[in-house]
């Protein structure tokens, strides 16, 4: 007796193409990849068209200037600091409990639920070099926001009883009014030492 012959079976590909397709599909739905943040910074309107747009005449005492030089240094004017240390001095700077002729003005103005209130004219200005880090210039603008949302909060919790953030949108206007974020950043330096040419 003769044995038959058994045919071999062909693999369906099409059905693995499809198989391998909807893989792929689902991998690139699923996977997330890390994706890098801005700084949280709310620019002012732009000006209407009529507005005028005269320079505003800041006092020297008004300013405090931050610096962060290539290699991440910090200066707060003159000095040399480091960032832990930089919330409390730009709290200092903005209340000038003292009057002292060195930090910022105070100017009487009413505003809705404080009444009277010297609100500050300080205005923090940084500048930073080309080669600063990424890392140390976040860092520096965080120190700053917290020493404003500090000082939000304690007006905040000595008028109102809660939180800055807690409040409603009538009394957070209030609180902006009196303690305003003027932060001024400058073009960043270069300081990179330019070789001579020969």
């Amino acid at each position: 007796m003769r044995r038959r012959r058994r045919d071999i079976q062909e693999i369906n590909a099409g059905s693995m193409a499809d198989i391998a397709f909807l893989l792929l599909i689902f991998f690139l739905m699923t996977t997330t990849t890390s994706v890098d943040t801005g700084l949280l910074r709310r620019l002012p309107p732009m000006p209407d068209a009529s507005q005028r747009t005269d320079g505003v005449d800041v006092r020297r005492r008004n300013v405090l200037e931050l610096s962060l030089d290539g290699n991440d240094r910090l200066s707060v004017g003159s000095r040399q600091t480091d960032a832990s240390t930089l919330k409390d001095a730009v709290k200092e700077f903005v209340r000038n409990p003292s009057d002292d002729v060195l930090k910022s003005e105070k100017e009487m103005k009413a505003i809705d639920g404080l009444g009277m209130y010297p609100v500050s004219k300080a205005v923090i200005s940084l500048q930073h070099a080309r080669s600063t880090s990424y890392k140390a210039y976040v860092e520096v603008q965080n120190e700053v926001a917290a020493a404003f949302h500090d000082l939000r909060d304690t007006l905040a919790l000595s008028h109102f009883g809660k939180a800055y953030a807690l409040l409603d949108a009538d009394r957070q206007r209030s609180i902006r009014q009196a303690i305003p974020q003027n932060i001024s950043e400058a073009e960043p330096a270069d300081v990179d030492v330019k070789k001579e040419r020969r």
